[in-house]
């Protein structure tokens, strides 16, 4: 096991528009996290904030450099082998929840453990245990629909966590909330990064969310820099 949940190390991203120079969107990012330690991301709109996440999350391969993910580097693998360390290893909270519309708060946030095989009991057990932490035990068997924006995301963030990966990979987790609601949503987000020592990276343009994190960092122009 490293001492590290995530490590990002020397990694570059461009992308070919046509036959002209390469787009270059990040450059030599390097960035190490400890298991349950947190941190913020912060920069102006089309920085690459995102694409540093999803390259974070082995969503997207890097042009130079690994991503390393409790020391073993997600690029390496197929494709099929990445969406399982993505499954087992890796949460993700999103600006809008995603939650699948015809399944209840309950099936939603099972669904990563029964997509890593876990029993449909066990699945139901664990995921109306994490819906009572995030004050959703009354609502298990409500839609999406039924659910105010505040819950909504309360259940994205239970789903993110169900599996208590090594770190989780938050794009404006409370960016479409009002006040009330995202101090309520990154409150729990911290709770249960204590709770389960899990690493947090939080891109955010909140700078008073951004200050609830051990560490800040500003992304401009492609190159992380301590805030």
């Amino acid at each position: 096991m490293s001492d590290f949940s995530l490590e990002a190390i020397d990694v570059g991203k461009a992308y070919q528009e046509g036959s002209g120079d390469a787009l270059h969107v990040l450059s030599d990012i390097n960035l190490h996290l400890h298991h349950g330690e947190t941190v913020a991301i912060i920069g102006s709109s089309g920085s690459g904030k995102t694409t540093l996440l999803n390259t974070l999350g082995g969503l997207d391969e890097p042009t130079t450099g690994k991503v390393l993910l409790n020391g073993d580097d997600i690029a390496k693998h197929s494709e099929k082998t990445r969406c399982t360390i993505r499954n087992k290893h890796l949460g993700f909270i999103y600006q809008f929840h995603h939650l699948l519309p015809e399944f209840t708060a309950l099936e939603n946030v099972a669904m990563p453990l029964l997509i890593g095989g876990v029993s449909p009991e066990i699945a139901s057990q664990r995921s109306e245990a994490i819906l009572d932490e995030v004050g959703l035990s009354q609502r298990l068997h409500h839609k999406p629909s039924e659910l105010s924006g505040g819950e909504r995301q309360r259940a994205a963030i239970a789903r993110a966590l169900i599996h208590r990966p090594d770190c989780v990979l938050a794009d404006e987790p409370t960016g479409n909330l009002d006040r009330k609601n995202a101090e309520q949503a990154i409150e729990l987000i911290v709770q249960l990064n204590q709770s389960y020592n899990t690493a947090l990276v939080i891109v955010t343009h909140d700078l008073h969310i951004a200050e609830r994190m051990s560490r800040i960092y500003t992304l401009e122009d492609g190159i992380l820099a301590p805030h």
